[in-house]
């Protein structure tokens, strides 16, 4: 087996900007990715911490080192681009200046022990793979609130200390952004920890109670998708990305069916932080402007949504989109019961709600 690496290159002492060195590996005894930065390591000087506990980030995505080739062929393929999991605070190659991550502890300082600080020390990885950071490098972290539900559990009596630590950071709680497809093998447990900890802190809200309108008296009904369907319009030359929900099986088959190109971009992945929308809106305008723009620079002709919820995210709430990125993003958002009845040929019953949008796409 071979492996084409690009690997993550940089020196605070000598480097102005970091670079990537290609490698073609044949692997031989290799079992792990740390057998394979060992192995690249005996050719060129390399800085890592050789221990299968060393997190890095492997194709965008937060893995150990421990992680076995079998399992990153797997997963990621052949091609892959090894980073730190800070680019920002890489100084050696994949080391990293930790002291942002070790600094938040003193958030709760004086209510955790020895033990505790020890434990939040193990949660590094957590910190790092927050989204949030790429907009707030001041955030308050996922490892603290992990900490915090933690402590909590363990001594209820101080609960109320902890979360009124908690409540003085600006940037906190109501800052965070789902880990769960930020991190390989993530245990959903922790997004749960999370999730109490804002519940807590009164800054979680079911969806329901969300009003992603800045006009409240806009609302469409998008109606029904319709499931014995014939495609009539097959969308060929068309560019669509694709923005899913946990819910995307009717939408992955349906643009299974169409001869148009499925852009795969990786902000597609990216938690909106929906939930804390009424408390912080300002997350999720960040995140859905990296989405938005992503699309439309990488020459999407319209970008589908699961849900009404996405669908005002990305197209009522546009202007204060296209502030966040300094440009005027003109990319038409389509949800899935359009798509469906416009590769159905029901283009009659689509246009009742395409008007509606704050761009109509335009394409019947």
């Amino acid at each position: 087996m071979k492996l084409e690496i690009s690997l993550f290159k940089f020196d605070k002492n000598s480097d102005y900007l970091p670079y990537y060195t290609k490698h073609f590996l044949k692997i031989e005894y290799e079992k792990n990715i740390l057998d394979i930065l060992n192995t690249i390591n005996k050719s060129a000087k390399l800085g890592f911490t050789n221990c299968p506990d060393f997190d890095l980030v492997i194709n965008g995505i937060f893995v150990k080192a421990s992680i076995t080739l079998e399992e990153v062929v797997k997963n990621f393929g052949k091609e892959l681009t090894i980073e730190p999991i800070s680019i920002r605070r890489a100084y050696d190659d994949l080391l990293i200046d930790e002291n942002d991550f070790k600094e938040k502890i003193k958030i709760l300082k004086d209510l955790a022990q020895e033990e505790d600080k020890l434990e939040y020390l193990k949660l590094k990885q957590y910190f790092y793979a927050s989204n949030t950071l790429n907009y707030k490098s001041d955030y308050i972290g996922d490892a603290i609130l992990i900490l915090a539900y933690d402590l909590i559990k363990k001594n209820p009596s101080i609960g109320n200390f902890v979360l009124l630590a908690l409540d003085n950071i600006e940037i906190g709680a109501q800052y965070h952004t789902s880990l769960e497809k930020r991190i390989y093998n993530f245990d959903m447990t922790i997004e749960e920890k999370i999730q109490k900890i804002q519940d807590n802190l009164n800054f979680f809200e079911p969806l329901e109670k969300q009003n992603f309108r800045l006009n409240k008296t806009l609302i469409i009904d998008f109606g029904t998708f319709e499931e014995n369907y014939e495609i009539k319009h097959d969308f060929k030359d068309f560019n669509i990305a694709y923005y899913p929900s946990k819910n995307s099986t009717q939408t992955v088959e349906l643009l299974n069916k169409l001869d148009a190109k499925i852009l795969n971009l990786d902000s597609m992945k990216l938690d909106l932080a929906k939930n804390t929308f009424n408390k912080n809106p300002m997350i999720t305008y960040h995140v859905a402007a990296t989405i938005l723009l992503d699309a439309f620079d990488n020459n999407a002709d319209f970008l589908v949504v699961d849900t009404n919820e996405d669908f005002y995210i990305f197209d009522y709430n546009r202007k204060q989109l296209e502030k966040i990125c300094g440009r005027e993003v003109l990319l038409p958002i389509i949800h899935k019961n359009e798509l469906q009845k416009l590769a159905s040929g029901n283009h009659k019953e689509a246009s009742k709600t395409l008007v509606k949008h704050q761009i109509n796409p335009e394409i019947i």
